[in-house]
């Protein structure tokens, strides 16, 4: 069994994390199809937005510590072998989310610890079942925030709060989440796929050329000077002035009849 499945939901295609059985525990199988599934979408001009999420009652809890306890897996032997290409920069799943302009939402339907924790920090978005927590502890396993945490936290919560979250290694629940500015929005466990759903489909709906653009540029801007990202900004305008998503965003406009952007 493919441990990521994938499904299309027109524009939207939902990423699933597939080991339920371990809370969707991470393997180098895992994550080598998960990178690879990232770099595909990112290439497939029908996927608007995708939906990283777990099966089972998990979002992704990190390593999986029985392999690694028995010297096998990431986490253990294998680190040194097979699991090691899967840190290099060209293999870690939240370098590529970086890199991509399709946007992501991170469903977080369950614990996320660890990679998982890291994985849902990378996504541009955070939606969190109110069953769910976030199990910030690293420091707990004599580790550091490996894949994304330690560039994440600070820029999301500033650098008292991220110290606090990592040093001190406490489980967060939805609620103090949302508190801290680390998801987007909790939601009861019985309305959590539809609204991600929605969230997902308002998102597609848009202009497909100008919700990557937006991506791109908040990446640009975290390295830029506000003079030169305005420079970047006013082109990125240009040149979707030509688009013909954008003759029908004001046509939409003009006639109130809902757009149908196409993407180019």
């Amino acid at each position: 069994m493919s441990e990521v499945v994938i499904e299309d939901k027109g524009a939207v295609r939902w990423l699933t994390l597939n080991r339920p059985e371990v809370m969707n525990a991470i393997t180098t199988d895992m994550l080598s199809q998960l990178n690879d599934e990232l770099k595909k979408a990112d290439d497939d001009p029908k996927v608007r937005i995708l939906v990283i999420t777990g099966a089972g009652k998990g979002f992704c809890t990190g390593l999986d510590l029985k392999q690694a306890a028995a010297g096998e897996g990431i986490g253990g032997a294998g680190l040194a072998s097979a699991g090691a290409r899967h840190y290099s920069t060209r293999e870690i799943c939240t370098v590529t989310m970086q890199r991509m302009d399709t946007p992501v939402i991170a469903a977080i339907n369950g614990p996320a610890a660890g990679y998982g924790l890291d994985l849902a920090l990378g996504a541009d978005m955070r939606l969190m079942s109110d069953r769910a927590i976030l199990m910030p502890g690293f420091a707990k396993m004599g580790v550091v925030p490996e894949s994304g945490g330690t560039w994440y936290l600070p820029r999301l919560l500033g650098w008292a709060k991220a110290c606090e979250v990592a040093m001190l290694g406490d489980n967060l629940s939805a609620e103090q989440a949302v508190e801290y500015g680390l998801v987007n929005k909790a939601v009861p466990a019985d309305q959590f796929e539809e609204t991600v759903s929605e969230w997902a489909e308002k998102v597609a709906a848009n202009a497909p050329l100008a919700i990557q653009e937006i991506k791109r540029l908040f990446r640009h801007g975290l390295t830029q000077d506000f003079e030169s990202h305005s420079h970047h900004v006013l082109m990125s305008v240009l040149n979707l002035f030509k688009s013909e998503d954008f003759k029908e965003g004001v046509q939409s406009f003009i006639t109130r009849k809902p757009p149908e952007f196409k993407g180019r």
